[in-house]
Formats: structure tokens, C-alpha cells, sequence
């Protein structure tokens, strides 16, 4: 259903949005985040695809083995974006939206076995077994969220580890890098690392430079901003970020990150505002209450330096 969706007839994005409305019954709400779009701007984009499919009596039948080769980049596409809404619950929704990466795996799985030799379908598995492993440290059990760099990493699922570093490493022999092979390195950096304080940010930092060169996108760049910080300061990470703020202005990752920044650079009221930004853009009770944190001690730091 997946490769009949994602039609060559239609642009690339209405393949991908298509598909997850259709097929896999998702939101427009949740497909306009998935997009950084907003939902009236996404649901006219569906609906201009449904207008052109009929319009174009474009027949939806099952594509043969070289009609799927053709979509197999939207089809992986549409699978990690399955994943991304699993993994990027949080908190109240994480139990319930906990099947979507999990599915997505399976999807993957089911692409491996069609394409056994398309390294960059080992990436997106890999990518996502990678990923998928921190989730039972990912939550404290009141639902609050914690970062990467708190995690118990006992708790990370050893065994999905060892599988994704597997792809990985046959993905990379077939010498032909892709962008989801390149975001699995990084995963597989930060899973590789002991202790928070092991992981090498100097490549992670030059795994996301690459990946700016494959796919240039604002968020790249932000995630790329994180770990410039940790090699070259807070204040190399907020230059880098700053020509972002329109085209991320509604993304809450965003100001959270410009936060985070400008607090490490002692700048409490820019950084208060961000916050402030960001709560505002908060998808869910447990990144409002993440937030919600780092204004209390900003408040706490300017009551006590008013005294």
C-alpha cells in the first residue's frame, strides 16, 4: 500500500503526506509537525493530491520490482516519519504512540527483505533499532523527559544495539554513503559512549557537517548547533543558530535550544524569553514541564541576584 501511495504522479511530499494519511492513518495535525508545517497548509496540500489522483485517473495498482526500486525513496521516507511519531512521544503519549516505532521497525524489516543490497535501507533500520533502544531510559516514571546525557544507559536494549551496529557496519562496506546511514554513525556514536562525558561531539560534529551537505535543512543545523557547543562553546552554537529563527520560527526544539545557549552564556533574560518561546510551542505536558524547569532556576537565579 505503501509503494501504491507513493505514486510518481504526485510531488514527492504529497507522495509522502498520501501515504501517512491513507495508509497509515495519521493526522494532518501530526503530518503537519511531521513537516513543520501548519495544518491548514498540509491539509490543502492532501487535498490538492486527491484532486490531482482524480483528476489524472491515475491507477493505483501494484507497482512490479522496478516501479518499487523508483519509489523506495519516498516509501523509507514515509517509514521514518511512521517512526518519528512514535519516538518523539513523550510523557501521557508515549505508551500509546510506543506501536508506531515499533511498526516502523517492522515496515524497515520488510524493505530489508525486499531490497537485501540498498545500503541505505540498512542505514534507516539501523537508524531506528539505534534510536529505538534508549526508550526504556528515555522517561522518569512520573513522565517526565530526560535528555540523552541524563539516561541510565543500563537500561538501553543491548540487543537492538548490537543489530543496528550490524547494518551499519554492512551498510558502510558497500561504500556508498546515504543520509540515513550517515544519522545512524551519529546514533551509534552517542549508543557506543559509556558514560555521556565518552561521546566524541568532534565527530558527531563532522557526521552532521556531511549530512548539511546531503539533505541542507534548518534542523540539521540546529542538531548540528548541539554539538558545536560541546566543541566549541555555547556561543558558536547560538551564531550558528541564529539565521534559523525564521524558518524555525513556530519549532519549539528551536528555542529550546536558543535557551539552553544563552543560560550556559549567564544571558538569563534572553534566555527566560526563549524559554518562555518555547513553552508556548510545547507539543505535550512533558516538554512544557522540561521547560518549565529551566524558567524556575532562571527565576531563582534572578531573585537571588536581586537580593
Amino acid at each position: 500500500l505503501l509503494f501504491i501511495c507513493c505514486h510518481p504522479d504526485l510531488p514527492a511530499v504529497q507522495q509522502v503526506a498520501v501515504a501517512l494519511r491513507i495508509v497509515c492513518g495519521l493526522s494532518v495535525a501530526q503530518i503537519a509537525r511531521a513537516f513543520l508545517v501548519g495544518e491548514s497548509a498540509m491539509e490543502q496540500r492532501i487535498t490538492r493530491a486527491k484532486a490531482r489522483i482524480g483528476q489524472a485517473k491515475v491507477a493505483f495498482e501494484t507497482p512490479g520490482p522496478a516501479e518499487r526500486a523508483e519509489r523506495l525513496a519516498a516509501v523509507a521516507a514515509v517509514v521514518y516519519l511512521i517512526f518519528n511519531e512514535g519516538y518523539s512521544s513523550t510523557g501521557e503519549e508515549a505508551d500509546r504512540k510506543a506501536p508506531f516505532a515499533e511498526e516502523a521497525i517492522r515496515l524497515a524489516r520488510l524493505l530489508l527483505r525486499l531490497f537485501p543490497a540498498e545500503p541505505e535501507i540498512m542505514g534507516l533500520t539501523a537508524l531506528m533499532l539505534l534510536q529505538h533502544a534508549r526508550a526504556p531510559a528515555r522517561f522518569a516514571p512520573c513522565g517526565e523527559l530526560i535528555l540523552l546525557a541524563d539516561q541510565d544507559r543500563t537500561l538501553w536494549n543491548r540487543a537492538l544495539i548490537a543489530e543496528g551496529l550490524a547494518l551499519l557496519d554492512k551498510a558502510l562496506r558497500h561504500a556508498a554513503p546515504g543520509p540515513y546511514q550517515v544519522q545512524a554513525a551519529i546514533a551509534a556514536l552517542h549508543d557506543r559512549a559509556p558514560r555521556a562525558q565518552d561521546t566524541d561531539w568532534r565527530e558527531i560534529d563532522a557526521l552532521y557537517a556531511t549530512l548539511e551537505r546531503m539533505t541542507p535543512s534548518p534542523v540539521v543545523t540546529l542538531n548540528r548547533a548541539v554539538a558545536v557547543s560541546k566543541v566549541a562553546g555555547p556561543q558558536a552554537a547560538l551564531d550558528m543558530i541564529e539565521p534559523l529563527a525564521k524558518p524555525l520560527g513556530g519549532y519549539f526544539y528551536f528555542y529550546g535550544a536558543k535557551g539552553g545557549f544563552l543560560m550556559q552564556l549567564g544571558r538569563g533574560r534572553e534566555a527566560y524569553e526563549a524559554f518562555d518561546r518555547a513553552i508556548a510551542l510545547a507539543g505535550t505536558a512533558a516538554e512544557a514541564a522540561h521547560i518549565r524547569l529551566h524558567l524556575d532556576r532562571l527565576a531563582k537565579d534572578a531573585e537571588a541576584g536581586a537580593r
